[in-house]
């Protein structure tokens, strides 16, 4: 049986380049994979299906003159 690659948030964070915080934000969108297990103290998610959603709704990032 092939393991699925799995996702937690750290590398949730670093695939999208943002913040741990951000990543909460993310993965509340509606449509967004989800967690593959609940384990105490974080989700996990298989790395295929996060992949597929980031092709196509990859979230937008802020520029630096997004926030005056």
């Amino acid at each position: 049986m092939k393991r699925p690659r799995l996702y937690g948030p750290g590398e949730l964070a670093a695939l999208f380049n943002v913040s741990r915080q951000r990543v909460l934000q993310i993965t509340r969108r509606p449509g967004f994979p989800k967690p593959l297990a609940r384990l105490i103290g974080m989700n996990v998610w298989d790395a295929d299906e996060v992949d597929e959603w980031a092709q196509h709704n990859r979230p937008p990032r802020p520029t630096d003159g997004d926030e005056e």
